[in-house]
């Protein structure tokens, strides 16, 4: 009967191990949100999305539209 119950002892142990492990090996392969994000402002920010410049006013000394200057 001992070497039974130090054979499913073991096998518990293992198996527990087994669990613990996949789930960090999980953990490590999946990005984490802060990556995700920052990855798509990556991708954004190379495909040359334009930014979004607010109201924009005719500027008569440059002969160009430029963002509206905000007072206070």
């Amino acid at each position: 009967m001992p070497p039974f119950i130090i054979l499913a002892a073991a096998g518990i142990g293992l198996y527990a191990g087994y669990k613990l492990l996949s789930k960090l090996v999980e953990q490590a392969r999946t990005p984490s949100r802060a990556d995700v994000e920052r990855r798509r402002r990556e991708t954004a920010a190379a495909m040359g999305n334009p930014k979004d410049l607010g109201e924009l006013e005719w500027d008569e000394k440059s002969g160009a539209y430029k963002p509206r200057q905000r007072q206070g």
